[in-house]
């Protein structure tokens, strides 16, 4: 896990993840925290009400794929017993109480080698927020083949092409194979991106058959998007490491989105300008 200054939803992440129950004999969680500077006194009361929580305090520069690293890092300590799974969990994210032990029995059930996601929804229970995503069946050179739909829970599990990383079940022999999330994407894409090497390494993502627990999405008017903020400010926000920054966007498009790459690259960028230009 990682956080920043959101205390009351990291704790109330906390908690749903020490509610889980139905968990197989034996089973163990540890959890590894980084906290990014938090201003709102995050560590001290995650420490206060869960001691056994390893927190690691990071600067503010630090953002979520960054995070997840460190915590992946810290979590393959040689003086800690090795895991046999590694679970991502978002700090805005209330688990199911029965949500690791789905997760787990899903990992079991399509052979112990893929990812496993969790879907979740808002908390009102009116849609499903973040999941997996299919390709929309576009041939591959198609320059929208990356156009994407979220996978609803179907009751068993459902094979995708890449997912968010809000509630993500990585068992040992994937990460072994493909690794932690890539460094080159410092707090977005670096789901995706994962979802993607999982696919190419021939493993497997399945979406679990129901809902993990609850985490709404963000607000859509906000960052690039917010209205009446200009052109400067909107391309200012969205090539900053909290949206699309140049560098990791294009190592992103290199990777995965093939000889439309280039175009694709500055697509968002003109997108955003555009958007500013109209709500002025």
């Amino acid at each position: 896990m990682t956080c920043h200054s959101r205390c009351d939803k990291t704790l109330a992440a906390l908690e749903s993840l020490e509610r889980q129950r139905n968990l197989p004999p034996g089973t163990s969680v540890r959890v590894h925290l980084v906290d990014s500077a938090s201003t709102d006194g995050t560590a001290r009361r995650v420490a206060e009400r869960f001691p056994h929580v390893e927190v690691t305090s990071v600067g503010d520069d630090v953002f979520w794929g960054e995070g997840m690293r460190i915590a992946s890092d810290r979590s393959l300590d040689p003086q800690l017993t090795p895991w046999t799974h590694q679970l991502w969990l978002n700090d805005d994210v209330v688990l199911a109480d029965d949500a690791l032990a789905m997760l787990l029995d899903t990992d079991r059930e399509v052979g112990g080698r893929a990812v496993v996601v969790g879907a979740v929804h808002s908390f009102d229970r009116a849609r499903t927020t973040y999941s997996g995503s299919r390709h929309t069946g576009r041939p591959w050179w198609h320059p929208y083949r990356h156009d994407a739909v979220l996978i609803e829970p179907s009751g068993r599990p459902e094979s995708c092409d890449t997912h968010h990383g809000n509630v993500v079940l990585v068992p040992r022999p994937v990460f072994d194979r493909v690794g932690p999330i890539d460094r080159r994407f410092p707090h977005s894409m670096g789901d995706n991106d994962y979802g993607y090497r999982v696919r190419r390494a021939g493993l497997g993502v399945f979406v679990a058959p129901r809902h993990a627990g609850a985490c709404d999405d963000n607000p859509p008017l906000t960052g690039s998007r917010e209205p009446g903020i200009g052109v400067r400010e909107a391309l200012r926000r969205v090539t900053s490491r909290r949206e699309l920054p140049p560098r990791a966007w294009w190592a992103y498009c290199a990777r995965h989105m093939g000889p439309y790459a280039p175009v694709l690259m500055f697509s968002p960028y003109v997108k955003t300008a555009l958007r500013a230009m109209r709500s002025q």
